[in-house]
């Protein structure tokens, strides 16, 4: 099978495209044959050996941690899934989604939503789950709290709205002008332009910060939030001085993969209550293409590698 392949840290370049052995699952996994797969921000980060959770002893590597596909052989130990069955999964970094065929643990795995194509299906895995379990798992996000969620526009934030509104909170996000529209219709309360607005003068006696853009605009949200408040950040894990200094909690945490938490996602999806945005579809074969507009472009949802059928 074809797989995109990193031998070394770096940019594009390092990327190749190499003929591999289609694995064979274990007992608990499941081989699916890739329909489509998306592009995430950790993958090019994973590729220029910026990723700490992958080092140079993991190499070679295939990319990719989002999937949807069809199940082309179980292990013996599998009940939940038969061949055929279409599903999607977030990947731990020791499986890469950049290929035909890829090997998951079955209980990382759901059932794609019905309502959904692969390509908008694998739009979801890695982003949503990392929205879900940032503000669910993490923040405690609970009805009638003020979150102020940075980065709204993006992968994981355009679906952080949306879960942040099915929990019954009031919603203030961080984007750029032409950004506003796009997330009001997601449900933002109140889209700050961070090019020309002080987020500080706007949101204020905020139970939860979502943090994903890290650096001054971390920094600046301790202000924001009210005593006992939360920051929770995909960036690492915050100051816990400065949290200490203004009598609020911090969590950085790295989403994990959870079979249960994406069938609930799907159920949200299938009763039309979350949906994904796909910035731009691309083939596969324009891996390369696809991750530099990814790195550079910062695009509006996320964008999908389409495989041939």
């Amino acid at each position: 099978m074809k797989a995109v392949r990193i031998r070394d840290f770096g940019g594009p370049e390092v990327m190749h495209f190499e003929d591999i052995p289609i694995p064979v699952p274990q007992a608990d996994e499941i081989l699916v044959r890739v329909c489509a797969a998306s592009i995430n921000p950790v993958d090019y980060k994973t590729r220029e050996g910026k990723y700490p959770a992958v080092a140079r002893e993991a190499l070679p590597m295939t990319l990719g941690r989002d999937v949807s596909g069809l199940v082309a052989a179980c292990g013996a130990e599998i009940r939940s899934f038969q061949n055929g069955d279409a599903v999607y999964a977030m990947l731990p970094p020791d499986k890469g989604s950049f290929a035909e065929f890829v090997r998951i643990k079955a209980e990382h795995a759901a059932a794609k939503p019905m309502s959904l194509t692969h390509v908008e299906a694998a739009a979801v895995p890695l982003a949503a789950l990392t929205a879900l379990q940032g503000l669910f798992d993490y923040g405690g996000i609970a009805k009638a709290q003020r979150v102020l969620i940075h980065g709204g526009a993006g992968g994981v934030g355009h679906f952080a709205i949306q879960l942040a509104k099915i929990a019954g909170a009031t919603v203030f996000t961080t984007v750029s002008a032409d950004d506003r529209a796009f997330v009001r219709e997601l449900g933002a309360d109140v889209a700050i332009d961070y090019r020309s607005e002080r987020f500080e003068d706007i949101a204020h006696d905020l139970d939860l910060v979502f943090d994903l853009i890290g650096g001054a605009t971390q920094q600046r949200s301790w202000a924001v939030l009210k005593e006992g408040g939360i920051l929770v950040s995909t960036l690492g894990q915050p100051s816990r001085e400065n949290a200490a200094q203004s009598r609020v909690r911090s969590i950085g945490y790295q989403a994990r993969p959870n079979g249960e938490e994406l069938a609930e996602i799907a159920a949200l999806i299938d009763t039309h209550r979350v949906r994904p945005i796909v910035a731009a579809t691309f083939p596969f074969a324009a891996v390369s293409d696809a991750e530099e507009v990814q790195a550079k472009m910062h695009p509006r949802g996320k964008i999908v590698l389409e495989f041939a059928a």
